[in-house]
C-alpha cells in the first residue's frame, strides 16, 4: 500500500484523543514522522511507542500548551533543528462550551477564541516560517460544520471556527507564493469521548441528530483523519484555501 505522507515531518495539536490522535494514527501509518502536542505531560508516552513500532516510524510526543507562545516557539524550533524541514501543520486541539445566547460566559468564549483561533493562527505564523525555507509544506485546519450552517446552542463556539475558515482562504493566498498550501477540514457530529460525554449530560437524543445525517451515520475521527491525510499529501498538491466537509451531507 503507498504511503502518502512518507518521511514527511508532521505536528499535529491536540493529539492525546478523539480526533486528533486518529489523525496522528493515520500519518504514522501514512509513513510520517509526527511529532504529537498535547499540553498533558506523559498521557501518550506509551501510546507513541507502540505507533513507532506498529508502523515503522517515528511518534514523538511533545507537552506543550498551544496557548503558550514561548514554550511553542521553543518546541518548533526544536523540532526544525532536529528534523531539517517541516512538511505538515494539522491544528487540531481546540475547547468547546456550547452555551445558547442567553447563558454565554464571557470567560469561556475568550477561552475558546485563545485557544481555537489565537493559538491555531501563531503556529500557522510559526511553522509557515519553516516551510517557506523549503517553499512548501501543507496546513490544515479543523474547522466544523457549524461555522458553515450554524448550530443553535453553539453560537460562540461556531463563531471561533468561522474565524477558523477565514483565517485558512485568506493565508491560503498569502502563503501560496511560498509553496504552502493551507486548507481546512470541518467535520460533523464526531462519535468522540467528548460527543458522548456531552450527550450523557444533557440527555439529548443521539437518534434525532442521526436522523439529519444524510448517510445515516455519525462521523468516525478516522473519517476527518482520512481528509486530514489527504491534504497534507501531494495527492492534493493543487488544493488550497479550500474547506472539505466532512459531515455526512448534515443539516444539523
Amino acid at each position: 500500500m503507498e504511503r502518502l505522507l512518507k518521511g514527511k515531518v508532521c505536528v499535529i495539536t491536540g493529539a492525546a484523543q478523539g480526533i486528533g490522535k486518529a489523525i496522528v494514527e493515520r500519518f504514522a501509518e501514512d509513513g510520517a514522522v509526527v511529532y504529537a502536542f498535547d499540553r498533558r505531560e506523559g498521557i501518550m508516552d506509551q501510546w507513541a511507542e507502540t505507533c513507532s513500532e506498529s508502523y515503522a516510524t517515528r511518534v514523538i510526543p511533545v507537552c506543550c500548551d498551544i496557548t503558550d507562545s514561548g514554550g511553542v516557539k521553543k518546541a518548533l524550533m526544536a523540532i526544525y533543528k532536529q528534523e531539517g524541514k517541516m512538511d505538515v501543520l494539522v491544528n487540531n486541539a481546540g475547547v468547546v462550551f456550547n452555551r445558547k445566547i442567553g447563558m454565554i460566559v464571557r470567560e469561556e468564549t475568550e477561552l475558546m477564541f485563545r485557544v481555537n483561533v489565537v493559538a491555531a493562527l501563531e503556529l500557522m505564523q510559526l511553522v509557515a516560517r519553516f516551510m517557506a525555507r523549503n517553499e512548501c509544506g501543507s496546513i490544515v485546519n479543523i474547522a466544523s460544520v457549524t461555522a458553515v450552517l450554524g448550530s443553535p446552542g453553539q453560537v460562540a463556539y461556531s463563531a471561533t471556527k468561522g474565524a477558523i475558515i477565514s483565517l485558512t482562504k485568506s493565508a491560503a493566498k498569502e502563503l501560496a507564493p511560498q509553496g504552502i498550501r493551507v486548507n481546512a477540514v470541518a467535520p460533523g457530529i464526531v462519535k468522540t469521548e467528548r460527543f458522548t460525554e456531552l450527550y450523557e449530560v444533557t440527555g439529548d437524543k443521539i437518534d434525532e441528530r442521526i436522523n439529519r445525517i444524510a448517510l445515516g451515520r455519525l462521523g468516525t475521527p478516522e473519517d476527518v483523519a482520512n481528509a486530514c491525510a489527504f491534504l497534507a499529501s501531494e495527492r492534493a498538491s493543487y488544493i488550497s484555501g479550500q474547506v472539505l466537509g466532512v459531515d455526512g451531507c448534515a443539516s444539523i
